[in-house]
């Protein structure tokens, strides 16, 4: 059991072809069950291979094709909100798009449209490195040799920090169900929130790291629907305590503006909420084995 993909995943790779969508192709079949990456997307190579893998027009075609019911993008940010569409409307259960720098107004005219078509699709990111749950299923650029398959679940806004808090689950015994990066983007798909509920429902994840950032009101919100709902204990950590107002820390998301969206704050509201912090990145793990 695990979130949003497992063994029986199979993925749709649109901008395979290119030099980082190749490269990260191959470094996910390379861990865990290469037959689920059925598909690559490319107009101008459509009828073509990659490794094997057959090369389509369109994401319909190869979805047609193959019965794929996941996406991963690597199409350059000019594209990459195309590509989403595309992806979204072929109907498929999941979009993970990795791709950075996509322009925030085109994903407010794909958030838009996918309300206005009341798109069942979930999308992770943009400007994410992707999931993974443990020997079943990697897609995106998180590095598997960190990852040990076990019941915690992750989910963060910021990759790095992703990596550090699988490593220590990892090199405590404890591994992961399913670690989700679901990116630092102002607007993108998944929040903290709708991955606490889908880990809330995993009969396999015993417990949760959640990771934030400064910027927006994300982690808030997330953190009161886990007091009134959240079955399973909780723990997080906030990046950014240091951060001047109005100037942005690395993604394009994490932004003090207004005196709102504040490390201290978020911190404030979770402490408020039972999900126990820590102000040092290199407790993420102890932190979490304390409370089980």
């Amino acid at each position: 059991m695990s979130i949003l993909v497992n063994s029986s995943t199979r993925v749709i790779t649109q901008g395979m072809t290119g030099k980082t969508g190749a490269f990260h192709t191959r470094a996910c079949r390379a861990y865990a069950n290469a037959e689920n990456f059925v598909a690559g997307v490319n107009p101008r190579k459509a009828g073509s291979e990659m490794d094997g893998i057959p090369i389509y027009g369109t994401v319909r075609e190869a979805k047609e094709a193959t019965g794929a019911n996941a996406s991963v993008i690597y199409v350059p940010p000019a594209g990459a909100a195309g590509a989403i569409m595309e992806a979204v409307e072929a109907g498929l259960d999941l979009v993970v798009c990795i791709t950075e720098g996509i322009p925030v107004l085109d994903m407010l005219r794909v958030k838009n449209r996918m309300r206005q078509m009341k798109s069942k699709t979930l999308l992770l990111g943009p400007n994410c490195p992707g999931l993974i749950t443990p020997d079943e299923m990697k897609i995106g650029i998180m590095p598997g040799h960190i990852c040990r398959k076990g019941r915690i679940g992750v989910v963060s806004r910021s990759g790095t920090l992703t990596y550090e808090a699988v490593a220590q689950l990892t090199d405590l015994g404890l591994g992961q169900s399913t670690a989700v990066g679901i990116g630092g983007d102002p607007v993108n798909g998944l929040k903290h929130v709708d991955v606490l509920k889908l880990f809330n429902e995993d009969p396999e994840t015993d417990a949760v790291v959640m990771i934030g950032e400064i910027g927006g009101s994300d982690e808030e919100i997330a953190a009161q629907w886990a007091r009134d709902n959240m079955t399973k204990p909780v723990v997080g950590f906030i990046a950014g305590v240091t951060a001047p107002a109005g100037k942005r820390m690395g993604h394009a998301g994490a932004i003090i503006a207004g005196g709102h969206g504040t490390a201290k704050e978020k911190i404030r509201v979770m402490n408020d909420c039972g999900i126990r912090t820590t102000m040092d990145p290199g407790e993420i793990g102890s932190l979490l084995a304390s409370v089980l």
